[in-house]
This record gives C-alpha cells, structure tokens and sequence, in this order.
C-alpha cells in the first residue's frame, strides 16, 4: 500500500512566535541587567534595566509620564494624519495621471532627501516656536515616504488585471476601488510602517530644540542632568511606542490583506 506523500509546499512561511519574540527579549535584559549587577560598567554610563523600570514607575506616579507621553502623542497623531493624507493623495495621483507623475515625480525626489528637521528653524520663523512648527515638521517628514510608498504600490499593480476590468466596461472609478487600491495597499502599509517610525524620530528632534513638555523635552533635560536613568527611561518609552505602531500595523495588514 503505497503511503501518502508529504506536503512539501510549506516553505518560507512567515508564521507569528510569540515565545521566540518573548524569549530574544529577556535573554538581552536578563544579560544587560547581569552586568549592571557584576559592577562591570558604571550605572552612570548603562543603567541597569531594574533602575530604568524604576525611573519609569516613579514617572507614572508622578504624573509626569503621562504628561510628556500626551504631548508627544498629540503632536505624532496630528503631524501624521496630516501628512499621510498629502501623500497618500500625491501618491495616488503619481500612479494614475501621466501629467502629475512627470511633473511631481521629480520635484518629490529632489526634496525627499533634505533632512526635515533641518527645515525646523524655518517653520518656526513662519508659524512660531509653538505646536504648529512641530507639527508641520512630523507632517512633511511623513508626507515624503508616505506618496513614493503609495506611487510604487500603485505601479506594482498587475496591468493585467486593470486591463480585464476595462475590458468588461468597469467604470474607472470602480477600477480605483476594486483593483488600484487592494493592489497597492500592502505597499501603502508598509509606508504607513515607516512613516510612523520616522513621526516618533521627527517629534523628538522638534521637541528637543523648542517644547517644555513631551518625550524629546524630558531626555534633552535629563541628558543635561545627567540623570541617565532617566534618559533611558525615556528611550524606552519611545521603544515601547515603536512596538505599539508596529503591533497596530501588523494588526491593520492582518484584517486588510487577508485575500494574500
């Protein structure tokens, strides 16, 4: 009797391993923190993760996490929302109008390499020293990637398939609902993923020149102090944020593109 054969189709699966993420992450604090505890580098220098829970627990008590916490966040939400829906329209009309990718294509590439937080100093003499000048910083840093992720996204989609819609008399519009945008929105997410990332970087630097309250204020002032316990304390936070855009992304990439 002849034995069924094996499937051998499974390669290069990507699967989520919860325990593996867990395990990779306390071997590195569980390490970091026997160190600190041999007395091998000064708690100056590297903290031991157990006083930087703690310069974190002490925050929280005082409230001054949540302060810090809720400007930063205000400042990410506002300048992200703003400068992903210029994107993701220019995006969109680099991918679709011939006119708009030959005129706007090249200015984006030239502008997209400037340093945005080089251009802080001068948001600041237009809209002041206020949030508008940090916001408009985040906004235009995310802006930039956001419209080449969604261009790409959109001229990656197979012109196979746009063209059997025309050939079925599918209005355009429906062509840009139904076959555009499912087509290029794994790369619109994975603009979404890198312009988050580069939100939380742009709202430290803007806060860190010009902000009494928020994350990239309270590492510049402890970094002054040279209170490192609490500096990394606030690196962390920003971790802990990193985690959170990406945990909302992949969940955000699960429900959408579940027909992949």
């Amino acid at each position: 009797m002849s034995e069924p054969l094996r499937f051998r189709g499974g390669g290069f699966v990507i699967g989520p391993k919860p325990i593996s993420s867990c395990l990779g992450g306390l071997a590195v604090i569980a390490i970091w923190q026997a160190v600190s505890s041999a007395g091998w580098v000064s708690p100056i220098f590297l903290p031991s993760p157990a006083g930087i829970a703690r310069a974190l627990g002490e925050m929280a008590l005082s409230g001054q996490l949540w302060r810090h916490l809720g400007a930063s966040l205000q400042r990410i939400l506002l300048g992200f929302a703003l400068g992903s829906a210029a994107g993701l329209a220019l995006g969109l009309a680099l991918g679709l109008l011939s006119h708009a990718r030959a005129a706007g294509l090249p200015i984006v590439s030239a502008l997209f390499p400037i340093p945005k937080i080089a251009l802080l100093p001068l948001f600041i003499l237009w809209f002041g020293i206020g949030e508008p000048s940090k916001v408009a910083t985040i906004a235009l840093g995310v802006f930039f990637p956001m419209a080449i992720a969604t261009y790409s996204g959109v001229d990656q989609v197979p012109r196979t398939l746009i063209r059997m819609a025309q050939s079925f008399d599918v209005p355009t519009h429906a062509i840009v609902a139904k076959v555009i945008l499912p087509g290029a929105l794994p790369g619109i997410l994975a603009g979404v993923r890198i312009s988050a990332s580069i939100a939380l970087i742009l709202v430290v630097a803007a806060e860190m020149i010009g902000a009494e309250f928020g994350i990239g204020a309270f590492i510049l002032t402890a970094g002054n102090l040279m209170r490192t316990e609490d500096l990394l304390a606030g690196v962390c936070l920003l971790s802990i944020l990193g985690l959170a855009v990406g945990f909302l992304v992949s969940l955000a990439e699960r429900r959408l593109l579940s027909w992949r």
